[in-house]
C-alpha cells in the first residue's frame, strides 16, 4: 500500500469514501468520511471491530462541530480552549446528522481535534469530519508509526499518510458530558490532574450504567500475541521464569540477569510522558521476540501513569 505525505491524494480518497490512515499525536487513526455510512462500515470491516464499539469523529476546530449542529456544553468549550488541539475527547449528545453506525446507536458522539500539523491541514480541507479509530486490527496493539500500520493492515486500506512517530503514544483521554457531572471514561494522553485544574473539580470515573458509549471501554484490548503479566516486583518475578525466555517492560530499571534485547525501559529518567510515548512500540517489539511471557511493572498512578496502567491491564492476563 502506498505511504507518503500527499495531502491532496488523501483528500481525493476520502472524498471517494475510501480509507486513509492518518497520523495524530496519540496513535495513527484509520479514517473515513464520518457522514457516509458505507465508508464508516468499511472501517469496522477492515478492523474487524464490533459495531457496538462507537467511534471518535475528528475535525480541525471546535466551531466545525457546531456548524454540523452539535450542541457544545460550556465546560467542553472551556477545556477545548486549554487543550485542543490535543489528546482529549469529549462525549456529548449526538444529532441526526451523525450516523448511528458512528455512535453505535448510543445517542452520543465522541469529538476530538487532534494535534498533528499534517492531519489538521487535511481536516481543514474537508467538508466532513473523519471517523478514525486506531489503525490496527481490533484488539491488537495500537500503531504509533506508519510502518506499524503497514505491518498490521497490509493492503486492506488505500493510503497511509505518514506523519512520523506519534509524540504522545497512547490514545486520548475521554471525558463524558452526558450526565450531570463530567466523568472520565478512558485514561489517556492528557493527565487527569490538568483537566481537574481547569474545571476546578475532581472527576469521577466510569458511566453509571456501564454502557459502552465511547471507544476504549472494552475490558480486553491492546493484546500482544504472547501473554503479558503485570507484577508488583519485577526483580522477584523474573526469578520465577527462564531468564532467557522472559521479556521485561519496566519504567526506568534494567535487570542484569535478562538479555538486554529482551528488556524495554520506557524512561530512564522516570518521565511518565516519555514512558507513555514508548509504551506501544515497546509492547510491539517485545511481542515480536520468541519468548514465553512478558512481565511489566505497575506504573505510578499519577499523570499519564493512569493511562499506561490502563493499557497494560487491558493487554494482560487477568484473573476472573
Amino acid at each position: 500500500m502506498p505511504i507518503g505525505n500527499n495531502i491532496p491524494y488523501a483528500i481525493e480518497l476520502l472524498n471517494s469514501n475510501k480509507l486513509v490512515a492518518i497520523p495524530t499525536e496519540t496513535v495513527y487513526g484509520l479514517a473515513a468520511n464520518a457522514f457516509n455510512e458505507n465508508a464508516v462500515l468499511n472501517i469496522y470491516k477492515t478492523k474487524n471491530r464490533p459495531q457496538f464499539n462507537p467511534l471518535i469523529i475528528h475535525s480541525n476546530r471546535i466551531e466545525r462541530f457546531e456548524e454540523w449542529g452539535l450542541l457544545i456544553p460550556a465546560d467542553v468549550k472551556l477545556l477545548a480552549q486549554h487543550f485542543w488541539p490535543g489528546p482529549i475527547t469529549f462525549i456529548i449528545p449526538a444529532n441526526h446528522k451523525i450516523p448511528e453506525i458512528v455512535t453505535a446507536g448510543t445517542g452520543a458522539v465522541a469529538i476530538r481535534v487532534p494535534n498533528h500539523p499534517i492531519t489538521l491541514d487535511l481536516l481543514a480541507k474537508l467538508n466532513f469530519p473523519l471517523a478514525a479509530p486506531s489503525a490496527n486490527p481490533s484488539g491488537f496493539i495500537s500503531p504509533t508509526s506508519a510502518l506499524h500500520v503497514e505491518q498490521q493492515l497490509g493492503n486492506k486500506i488505500d493510503y497511509i499518510l505518514d506523519g512520523g512517530n506519534c509524540k504522545v503514544g497512547v490514545e486520548s483521554t475521554i471525558i463524558s458530558f452526558l450526565e450531570n457531572e463530567p466523568k472520565i471514561l478512558r485514561f489517556g494522553g492528557l493527565a487527569i490532574e490538568a483537566i481537574e485544574a481547569v474545571l476546578n473539580k475532581k472527576l469521577a470515573t466510569g458511566s453509571n450504567n456501564n454502557k459502552i458509549v465511547a471507544p476504549g471501554m472494552l475490558s480486553k484490548h491492546y493484546a500482544p500475541v504472547h501473554p503479558l503479566q503485570i507484577v508488583e516486583n519485577l526483580s522477584e518475578s523474573i526469578q520465577l521464569f527462564d531468564k532467557n525466555r522472559v521479556g521485561v517492560i519496566s519504567f526506568s530499571e534494567s535487570f542484569a540477569e535478562v538479555p538486554i534485547a529482551h528488556q524495554f525501559v520506557l524512561s530512564k529518567t522516570k518521565d511518565l510522558n516519555e514512558a507513555a510515548s514508548n509504551l506501544f512500540a515497546a509492547m510491539r517489539h517485545v511481542d515480536e521476540l520468541d519468548l514465553d511471557i512478558i512481565l511489566s511493572e505497575k506504573f505510578p498512578n499519577i499523570g499519564l501513569g493512569y493511562a499506561i496502567n490502563d493499557r497494560l491491564k487491558r493487554a494482560s492476563i487477568q484473573e476472573n
